[in-house]
This record gives structure tokens, C-alpha cells and sequence, in this order.
């Protein structure tokens, strides 16, 4: 029992020394005194990593629909090709299932992005000892940002001004009420797009990391697809958000009303 209680202490003591290293580069980020270190690059290193990944297989499956009459014929076994055309298809599927298929369309192009770099950043913490882009909270909350800024831009184009004047309610007497209860709503999405994903990885990836040091061969498989189940589920979240956040954001006002 003493064991299990000192085990358990040790994760609790890892994860609070990475939530106060998270929220610190946070801090520092916002207020400008950055105090670089080698691990200050990590994330960086790995998002840009990721970037060279998921660039590199873009290629690789562009290059197999060069030729249109190859293009149309399916590959026999999986295959980078087959399994972008797999991935890519289920979250446009999923788009579509939160909106219309015509603004599924228009918008896929940011709400792939957003999976396609989840996913891969995700996948890291599949190999120990590797740095996680999306256990650290400047990461994700950057995504989360981006996700933020672009949604409220379609959302603009696509209503004018009325996408403004909905966040003051149906009435104009309950315009004082409803108005900063609507906009702080709405700023905090980026916010818990970023923590949600970024607690969640670096629990995943630090339990993983332990296990792996105590115990080398067979008994971490388990966790493993326990991990790959955890990769699916927060890229999942994190796009089915970015899919809702489109969606309410560019439904039009008349709509809404309805």
C-alpha cells in the first residue's frame, strides 16, 4: 500500500510541477519577461516538427493524385494516401453533422488544419521522452486562438453587424444583462479549448512516461491504446468545438431567431 501511495504522490507531484511550468510561460509570455532555456524551445521545436511532418505527408499523398485516372481508383492496402483520405473524410463528415454541407465545405479548410495538427502533436506522446506541442499551454492555447479569431471572422462576413447585435439578446431593455454575460462567453472558448486539450495530454503523456520507466516491455501496451484512445478523443473534442464554434458563428441570423 505504502508503494501505490508513494507512486500515486509522484504523479500528483509531476503534474502540479507541469501545470505551474505551463501557467509561469504563460505568465511570462503575456507580461514580456521571457527567461529563454532549452526547455522554453521544446514546445516550438516540437510544433514546428509536427509542421514538417504533416507537410511532408501532404506531399507524399498529393503526389499519388497527380494523375486523375490513378486518383479515382483506391489503393489496396492503407497507405499514407488512404489514410489522409480516411482521416480527412471523417472530420468532413463530422463538419458536416454540426452545419450545413455548403459552409462545411467553405470553412474545412481551417477545421482539417486544426484536426490534421491535433492529431499529429497528439501522436507524440506516443513515443516517452519525446516533447508533446499540445502539453504545453502556450501551444494549445495558440490554437485555440487561432480557432477563436477565424470564427468570429466568419462570423462577421457572413452576418455584419448582426453578429454583434445578437450577443445583446432578443430585447433591447436585457441588452445590459445578456451583453456581458454573451462576451465574456465567448472569450473564454479559446481559453478552455487550450486548457482542456493541454491538461488532458500532459496527464496522458506523463503517466505514460512513468510507466515506461518502471516497467519497459509488455505491461505498458495496455496503456498505449489507452493513449491512443485519449489522442483520438481530444483531437475529436477539440474539432467537434471548432466545428460548433464555425457553426453558430456563421448560422444566419433569421436562423437563429428560428
Amino acid at each position: 500500500m505504502p508503494e501505490h501511495a508513494n507512486f500515486l504522490t509522484l504523479i500528483l507531484a509531476h503534474f502540479r510541477d507541469t501545470l505551474e511550468h505551463n501557467t509561469s510561460l504563460l505568465g511570462q509570455s503575456v507580461v514580456g519577461k521571457v527567461q529563454p532555456s532549452w526547455h522554453s524551445f521544446e514546445p516550438l521545436a516540437a510544433s514546428l516538427f509536427v509542421l514538417v511532418v504533416v507537410l511532408a505527408i501532404a506531399a507524399a499523398a498529393r503526389s499519388r493524385l497527380a494523375d486523375a485516372n490513378e486518383a479515382v481508383i483506391p489503393d489496396d492496402s492503407l497507405t499514407l494516401r488512404t489514410f489522409m483520405e480516411a482521416f480527412l473524410g471523417f472530420f468532413y463528415d463530422l463538419a458536416k453533422s454540426t452545419m450545413d454541407a455548403e459552409r462545411a465545405k467553405r470553412y474545412f479548410p481551417l477545421i482539417g488544419t486544426a484536426a490534421t495538427f491535433v492529431f499529429f502533436a497528439n501522436v507524440m506522446a506516443l513515443i516517452p521522452g519525446l516533447p508533446v506541442a499540445t502539453s504545453n499551454l502556450n501551444i494549445t492555447f495558440g490554437s485555440g486562438l487561432v480557432v477563436f479569431l477565424w470564427f468570429n471572422a466568419y462570423g462577421l462576413m457572413t452576418n455584419g453587424m448582426s453578429y454583434v447585435k445578437h450577443l445583446a439578446g432578443p430585447a433591447w431593455w436585457l441588452a445590459p444583462l445578456i451583453f456581458p454575460i454573451e462576451l465574456i462567453s465567448l472569450c473564454v472558448r479559446p481559453v478552455t479549448l487550450g486548457v482542456r486539450l493541454m491538461i488532458n495530454m500532459a496527464v496522458d503523456h506523463l503517466i505514460v512516461s512513468l510507466f515506461m520507466g518502471l516497467v519497459a516491455l509488455v505491461v505498458p501496451i495496455p496503456l498505449m491504446l489507452l493513449t491512443i484512445l485519449v489522442v483520438v478523443v481530444q483531437t475529436m473534442v477539440f474539432t467537434l468545438l471548432t466545428c460548433v464554434y464555425i457553426g453558430l458563428a456563421t448560422e444566419h441570423e433569421a436562423e437563429a431567431h428560428h
